[in-house]
């Protein structure tokens, strides 16, 4: 997560989710398995219009060695 102001809320990065996924669907290639749906723009992004608020559910995948 990056943030350009040091006060200001991490903001989420949908990559870094382990709720993320790729569809291989053409018209709605991305999803969401936490908020259970697909779309054509990243997830954290339709959160993030709909809600004016960043993607609460938010959980960073596992990493080797840190599950």
């Amino acid at each position: 997560m990056v943030t350009s102001d040091p006060g200001a809320a991490p903001k989420a990065n949908c990559f870094e989710c382990r709720h993320f996924f790729i569809t291989h669907e053409p018209a709605l290639p991305y999803g969401c398995r936490a908020m259970g749906f697909k779309s054509r723009e990243l997830p954290c992004a339709v959160v993030l219009r709909s809600s004016d608020a960043p993607c609460l559910l938010l959980q960073p995948k596992g990493r080797p060695g840190n599950p």
